[in-house]
């Protein structure tokens, strides 16, 4: 019987033990690197606070327009924002599609710490081509969601977009293995849930309810902790739902309708 018992056991532990050293490897499975420019937009490369160089993608607002800085899921890259703001585009909306370490063949390794200091430069490479941290509008999308809501609690948006969030990573593993100690073993936990009530601007939540990655569930979650965040499901749709038409006509309905807060937030001595 001891030795019955002590065989699943031993696999359990080995199980543990791999997903505990490759976590990151699954929570961060970024595509080949590849792909050319897009047209209209320019590559750039920025400097991160850990001596890291970054490549991603721009395109400057016309005059008078915030500029979105979009922060992809984790399975997607920096021409995927692209695809999933081309209305936002033709609007006059500028977009610096961020790109994280490790992806599209940028050095270093995709943690949390390091997707965060990822968008913090980002944001200062706008800085240094006079976009003022207060013409901002951060979106995310599924994992991005986690560093839109961390710089937009840093004081970096004039809006907030998320687009497939989850509550929090922690929360959205232990749902999905209930039979692991997740709390004890995940070093990223992105609590999305702890920032989103501190933040005092503009907030749009985006869910599918089909998504069977990130259940609708967490958005509302999220948008119940900010009586300011606007939540609208989409009856059918999946994990993909940023790059639907009717996603991005909803963030641009969104963007178009709080222009005056915008405004206001861009020009605050008036």
């Amino acid at each position: 019987m001891a030795k019955f018992l002590l065989i699943p056991l031993i696999a359990y532990c080995l199980i543990v033990a791999a997903l505990v050293l490759s976590q990151r490897h699954f929570l961060y499975p970024a595509p080949p690197a590849g792909g050319g420019v897009p047209i209209g937009f320019t590559a750039i490369e920025y400097p991160t606070s850990d001596g890291l160089t970054l490549r991603a993608g721009y395109r400057a607002a016309a005059p008078d327009r915030p500029t979105i800085v979009y922060f992809h899921g984790n399975g997607a890259d920096w021409q995927s924002s692209v695809v999933a703001t081309d209305r936002l585009v033709p609007a006059g909306y500028g977009v610096l599609a961020a790109e994280y370490r490790g992806y599209q063949g940028n050095p270093g390794n995709p943690s949390e710490k390091g997707l965060y200091s990822d968008g913090r430069a980002a944001i200062a490479w706008l800085q240094q081509q006079g976009v003022d941290r207060s013409n901002l509008v951060m979106i995310g999308n599924s994992i991005g969601g986690g560093v839109a809501t961390q710089m937009a609690s840093e004081g970096a948006a004039a809006a907030l977009v998320l687009i497939s969030p989850f509550n929090s990573l922690s929360q959205l593993v232990a749902e999905k293995m209930p039979w692991l100690p997740t709390s004890l073993l995940l070093r990223d936990h992105y609590r999305n849930d702890q920032k989103l009530a501190e933040i005092d601007a503009p907030i749009l939540i985006l869910h599918g309810d089909a998504d069977t990655l990130i259940p609708v569930g967490h958005a509302r979650q999220l948008a119940a902790t900010n009586n300011a965040a606007q939540l609208e499901i989409f009856p059918g749709a999946g994990h993909d739902l940023a790059w639907q038409d009717s996603a991005e006509r909803r963030v641009l309905d969104f963007l178009n309708g709080n222009a005056g807060k915008l405004t206001a937030l861009e020009n605050p001595s008036e």
